[in-house]
């Protein structure tokens, strides 16, 4: 079979989400293997990336459980991976009422942060790092999110939007909005 043949056919591709999630319907286990190992590290930078340090992959593994427990209420009307941000989103929101509610509080050490610089970069990287976190760390909540969807899990407006509860609009002018705010910190 000629490759046109083969990508013609669908033959040698990868299934997309909707083919997986239709397959874990059906009582194919192995789709949602497939689905969690295409999605889960996403998830974790995601949720890391909310403050999250020490739940992580309790929280990606709740997000996966949930989303597998009410895979009917996915209509598929945004990609998989938006309604699996959604669904972490939630629980980070969740956890961090509940801590509030019996007074703990979270606090973020520096020994939390892993870099992968051998030493002679550490003395440039660690400046540059903590001005980036520190620009990063005083943006709104709303923008830090929507950076955050954007530039290190590159989804569109759209994908934003829907995992963020607004409209692409306002994405937009989050967005915008953390850019500048960054890039004035930097330059300080």
């Amino acid at each position: 079979m000629t490759d046109a043949a083969v990508g013609a056919h669908g033959l040698g591709d990868d299934p997309t989400d909707l083919e997986l999630v239709a397959r874990w319907k059906g009582g194919d286990q192995r789709a949602a293997t497939q689905l969690v190992e295409r999605h889960a590290d996403a998830v974790a930078r995601f949720v890391s990336s909310l403050g999250v340090r020490h739940d992580v992959e309790d929280i990606v593994q709740d997000t996966f459980v949930r989303a597998f427990g009410s895979i009917d209420g996915f209509r598929g009307d945004s990609s998989l991976r938006t309604w699996l941000f959604t669904i972490a989103r939630r629980l980070v929101l969740d956890q961090r009422r509940s801590r509030h509610r019996q007074g703990e509080e979270v606090a973020v050490r520096e020994g939390d942060v892993r870099t992968e610089f051998d030493p002679l970069d550490a003395v440039v990287a660690d400046e540059t790092e903590r001005r980036m976190r520190d620009a990063v760390a005083r943006l709104t909540p709303t923008q830090r999110e929507v950076f955050v969807l954007r530039v290190g899990e590159g989804m569109s407006y759209k994908e934003i939007a829907d995992t963020v509860g607004t409209t692409e609009g306002a994405a937009r002018v989050h967005y915008h909005n953390a850019m500048r705010a960054i890039k004035e910190l930097l330059d300080d």
